[in-house]
């Protein structure tokens, strides 16, 4: 069947904020450095196209940020009315140069991640297709973690209680928070946890940037006797020196990336050997068009993939990786959309349903805060 021509008609742009039921610390709140968090602020892209195909698509912020990410993508939205959805690569580059004047990472890549997103999700609704099926699977599914159970604020014995209550519902890892200025308590914390899980469970920890290299090294060194799937963040995200010299003095795989806004600031960390798991975020590096160029270069490095956050997408993108990845499971966007993806024996399944698979809840549109249309309905 020949190619029917489509046209973008319709764009509407909100920003809604996710309250989160229990204020959230780790080790950047007991160094001092941030406040415990609260809230997550979306912005959501929903695209609508003159045959009537939909997508949506959302990028978000933690602490602040989010305001900037809807003004940004408010200002340059409008440039991919009258365009064929089927263009994304175009619509990107013309979005990017619709902004450039701020640059090309951070808030104003974060912002055009929405829209990329949904520009995604809209091809492969229109082709009937879950977006991994669609981006060429390796796999049906992948392996996957929790996080939210194991942050700094929680007592040793509530972590165990969730890492229980995550394994009794088919999760495979269990992540927990490290870098507090007493390294002891850091210790007896993880010595504690390893103890009850025993060693066959796979256990990570993250110190959220807040060690210095000598006492990541020190601690990388201690850590070693726990058979840890990786130590995350343990230096400054963007100290790529400091990182390659613990990949290379540990047995233990390193894993960092998370913080990182752009495609070339990953690039330093793979072309220094910064890390073994590289952790892109895909609504921070500017959305899918640019996680995939990022996942062309970490796979030919012959890194390992475990994106961050919003496993709403990355479930799709990770199943595309070409070597086994991981997932972070989060439950804290459930309230936002009406699906919920299935875990079984430690991995998270890739959902039949097409595109992201994804359907904005009336919960989630009760907390927009602002809203703005482009084009005509």
């Amino acid at each position: 069947m020949a190619y029917s021509p489509d046209a973008i008609r319709h764009i509407r742009l909100s920003t809604a904020t996710l309250p989160l039921p229990t204020p959230i610390s780790d080790a950047k709140v007991f160094t001092g450095r941030q406040k415990p968090m609260t809230e997550v602020v979306f912005l959501f892209a929903e695209i609508t196209t003159a045959q009537g195909h939909q997508g949506v698509g959302f990028s978000y912020s933690k602490r602040a940020g989010g305001p900037a990410q809807y003004a940004h993508a408010k200002e340059v939205a409008e440039n991919v009315i009258g365009e064929d959805p089927h263009d994304i690569a175009k619509l990107y580059d013309k979005l990017l140069w619709a902004g450039a004047s701020v640059g090309r990472s951070g808030v104003a890549t974060q912002a055009l991640a929405a829209i990329d997103i949904a520009l995604y999700d809209l091809k492969a609704r229109r082709a009937d297709l879950p977006l991994a099926k669609l981006l060429g699977a390796h796999r049906d599914s992948v392996r996957t973690y929790n996080t939210s159970g194991g942050f700094l604020h929680a007592t040793v014995e509530e972590i165990t209680a969730r890492a229980d209550q995550s394994r009794a519902e088919g999760i495979g890892g269990i992540k927990i928070k490290v870098g507090l200025p007493d390294t002891a308590e850091d210790l007896r914390r993880v010595t504690a946890v390893r103890e009850h899980l025993g060693p066959e469970v796979p256990l990570m920890v993250d110190a959220n940037q807040q060690w210095d290299r000598a006492t990541a090294l020190r601690m990388g060194r201690r850590f070693e006797e726990f058979d840890l799937i990786w130590i995350e963040e343990p230096l400054d995200a963007y100290d790529a020196e400091g990182h390659a010299a613990l990949t290379t003095a540990l047995d233990t795989p390193i894993a960092t990336g998370e913080m990182l806004a752009s495609v070339t600031e990953h690039q330093r960390l793979i072309d220094a050997r910064s890390c073994d798991i590289i952790q892109p975020d895909a609504p921070r590096v500017g959305g899918i068009t640019q996680f995939l160029r990022l996942s062309a270069l970490a796979h030919h490095a012959g890194l390992g993939l475990a994106p961050h956050f919003a496993m709403e997408i990355h479930l799709h993108l990770a199943a595309a990786y070409p070597t086994e990845p991981w997932v972070e499971h989060f439950d804290w966007l459930d309230p936002l959309f009406e699906e919920r993806l299935e875990i079984r024996e430690g991995r998270m399944l890739v959902p039949d349903r097409p595109g992201l698979g994804i359907t904005l809840t009336e919960q989630a549109r009760s907390w927009t805060t602002e809203s703005v249309e482009f084009g005509t309905r």
